[in-house]
């Protein structure tokens, strides 16, 4: 890295949160993008730091468990989450949803304190509540006695964190909530998301009109397409809302993904997000809901012999989705930058490469999307 707090940085390519630019360069000051201009027009002067593969803004993951040995719902702390936090930055994520699952209201409650003394910090960019209002039949790994109607616990947490300013992405199913308790949610600024449910089509449309606007994990644990009737899959594909999705091949065939991505209506409304458990950059066993959940052949295998998150990286899934499914490296990348962060709200802080964005919050990613780094260590 160069040493002087002015200098011009030249990557191979460079990825803005919308365009790919191959004749682009950064002039840096004091650790921030001060212009980008092309390349051509670089004084003669001038001291460059050239870099190999694609300068892209640093990943936004929505749906975060944990990682290095450390699952949230089990460590709410703020030491928690910064573990997890370097974890991820590792292979490219510079902002992420600490996510908790279906659980005791204790624990909701002790997450989302841990997230308002975090947030800002560590690339906390808010808290993703999945669960515990969702469906029995689609609850996967969830524990089921937890598994409950929404109620004023939860919306009293989602209203401290948003009188704070934090954003909050819930998700719940038709099943456990009502259309005005939806708007209510939606009104406060929370992002409401549809998952874990086994509703039918009519079901999801009142929710989305309510004003759901994301479904979380496309295809797992929701009730599948069929030739006349739509149900959850169907409908959320052919919706304007956005869709996250794991592509880590195992928990959807990678043809679907593809599939589903070539029949949006909207461009721009897929996002990628892993669902990454402690086994990332842990050991391949961890404890949930007191009770060993084991990595075997890819899959993290709860007692029950359900699939218990996933054991992926955000380059993983971008290699996947470039050189599997056959999505442009523009439209991948803006699954990982850009469309996360407009689902959430935060499109001009997140998931942009511009001036005045910190160099932090870049990373440098491997032209085959097999890696991706962070350009430098984030500040204290």
């Amino acid at each position: 890295m160069t040493q002087t707090s002015e200098y011009w940085l030249r990557p191979d390519a460079l990825f803005d949160g919308r365009d790919l630019q191959t004749e682009a360069a950064l002039f840096v000051q004091n650790g921030r993008i001060a212009d980008i201009g092309p390349i051509a027009e670089i004084p003669d002067s001038a001291t460059i730091e050239p870099r190999s593969g694609i300068l892209s803004p640093g990943f936004f993951d929505l749906q975060v468990n944990g990682g290095a040995d450390v699952l949230f719902n089990t460590s709410r702390t703020p030491e928690a989450l910064a573990h997890i936090a370097a974890a991820h930055r590792k292979t490219g994520t510079t902002h992420w949803l600490p996510t908790v699952i279906t659980d005791e209201p204790v624990v909701m409650a002790q997450a989302c304190d841990a997230v308002c003394a975090t947030f800002g910090s560590h690339g906390v960019a808010g808290i993703h509540i999945e669960g515990p209002h969702i469906s029995l039949a689609r609850r996967g790994t969830h524990a089921e006695k937890w598994i409950r109607p929404f109620d004023d616990h939860t919306l009293s947490q989602v209203r401290k964190m948003r009188a704070k300013g934090i954003p909050v992405l819930i998700t719940v199913a038709p099943e456990s909530i009502t259309p005005a308790q939806v708007t209510d949610l939606a009104d406060i600024g929370a992002v409401v998301s549809l998952g874990h449910t086994d509703v039918k089509s009519a079901d999801v449309r009142r929710l989305l009109d309510a004003g759901a606007s994301v479904f979380t994990h496309l295809f797992n644990a929701m009730s599948q397409m069929e030739n006349r009737e739509p149900n959850v899959v169907g409908t959320a594909i052919n919706s304007k809302a956005y869709c996250s999705v794991i592509a880590d091949g195992l928990h959807v065939d990678l043809d679907m993904i593809g599939l589903a991505i070539r029949a949006r209506p909207v461009p721009d409304h897929m996002i990628l997000v892993t669902d990454a458990m402690p086994s990332v950059g842990g050991k391949p066993e961890f404890i949930l809901y007191g009770q060993p959940v084991r990595l075997l052949g890819g899959r993290l295998i709860n007692a029950e012999g359900s699939l218990a998150g996933a054991h992926v990286t955000m380059p993983e899934g971008l290699s996947n989705l470039v050189n599997k499914v056959g999505v442009s490296v523009v439209d991948a990348l803006r699954m990982a930058t850009s469309n996360p962060a407009a689902a959430m709200g935060v499109g001009t802080e997140i998931g942009v490469l511009a001036k005045g964005t910190a160099l932090s919050d870049l990373v440098m990613v491997a032209p085959d999307m097999s890696d991706a780094v962070p350009l430098t260590a984030p500040a204290v």
